[in-house]
């Protein structure tokens, strides 16, 4: 587990020339169009390929062939895939900053565990067969294994290796049942199948109008705790001395990232790799400020999230790879040259 101290100081975070914010700024508007481009491009893509000008046609006309396509089966698809990739984006910077890990993600903490055991408990053992319950569902076993993180890891005392060594027991322990289940449980296994790979392809506008409300409030929350974050980023000592409240901001943190990476999850199954690797790679154009850090990786893990989407919706034409296998397949490499890029440093 690689649990640094935090090498950047009160000086590097408040020292940002005006130069600099401007190029920050420019290069945030750049992510931005990226992002419309992608989202676009997540529209007209697809069995049924669709120029511009048709994508046009079917948002802005209320029938035809190109509405159909464009709206009934596109629209929600990529709308899911701006606010999952914002959510887990989000959850990640601030799981990174909480833990002081630059390789942490949603997954450090158990959340994602907690969402899929709750969806093959639904599954298995009160009847849900529909999307709309494995919502509700994954977004309470979320919300559970984020609380018992939280306690068992000192609660008001918790400290960034305690909070991590607590997930990583929650995880491994709630995979273990997981398995258990879906061996002993054919059915189980087939109607986990699919969520537990991590798809955009079930989203409909029921799904986004539920997780929706989650999403703004630990976005929200997520921005609001970026100033006293940068602070417990530091250390306790530091932080301590800058007049940050240490219990609140981690309680809040913890809090937020849960809300986001398991709604995000509770729609779209676990989706690996996304918040580890935007945050990460955004923090070395916009250094440690997470008043930065959290535009950027809300606005670049969508790009990241839809571009993956639509990566495996070309490569198995007529049929489609899952979003999840894509990130898994990108990110298994990059997360191995970020952990031989650290070792090297460290020699």
């Amino acid at each position: 587990m690689l649990v640094d101290s935090p090498p950047e100081s009160r000086a590097e975070l408040a020292s940002a020339s005006p130069t600099r914010r401007v190029t920050r700024a420019l290069g945030l508007l750049v992510s931005l169009l990226t992002l419309a481009l992608v989202a676009l491009a997540s529209i007209a893509i697809g069995a049924k390929g669709l120029s511009p000008a048709q994508v046009w046609h079917g948002l802005f006309h209320d029938s035809g062939t190109y509405a159909d396509v464009v709206v009934g089966d596109r629209l929600a698809r990529t709308a899911l895939g701006l606010l999952a990739g914002a959510a887990l984006g989000l959850s990640g910077a601030v799981l990174q900053a909480l833990t002081r890990n630059p390789l942490a993600d949603p997954g450090l903490l158990g959340i994602n565990a907690g969402a899929s055991a709750a969806v093959v408990t639904a599954i298995t053992y009160f009847g849900v067969t529909s999307l709309s319950g494995y919502v509700w569902f994954a977004f309470l076993g979320a919300a559970a294994v984020g609380a018992l993180v939280w306690f068992l890891g000192g609660s008001r005392g918790a400290t960034p290796v305690r909070l991590a060594l607590a997930g990583t027991a929650i995880s491994a322990a709630l995979y273990g049942y997981l398995q258990a289940v879906m061996i002993t449980d054919d059915a189980a296994l087939g109607k986990m199948r699919f969520w537990t790979v991590g798809s955009l392809a079930s989203a409909t506008d029921s799904t986004i109008t539920q997780v929706l409300p989650f999403l703004l409030a630990g976005t929200v929350v997520a921005l609001a705790v970026a100033r006293p974050l940068n602070a417990v980023a530091m250390g306790d000592d530091t932080a301590r001395a800058l007049g940050a409240d240490l219990d609140r901001t981690r309680a809040l943190s913890m809090a937020a990232a849960t809300v986001l990476c398991g709604a995000a999850t509770a729609a779209c199954g676990p989706i690996a790799f996304v918040g580890l690797m935007v945050p990460h790679a955004v923090r070395s154009f916009t250094g440690p400020d997470l008043r930065w850090i959290l535009p950027y990786a809300a606005v670049l893990s969508p790009v990241l999230l839809l571009g993956a989407d639509v990566l495996g919706r070309v490569v198995a034409r007529p049929a489609e790879l899952q979003v999840g296998i894509v990130t898994a397949v990108i990110g298994g490499p990059v997360f191995i040259f970020l952990v031989r890029r650290r070792r090297t440093a460290q020699l």
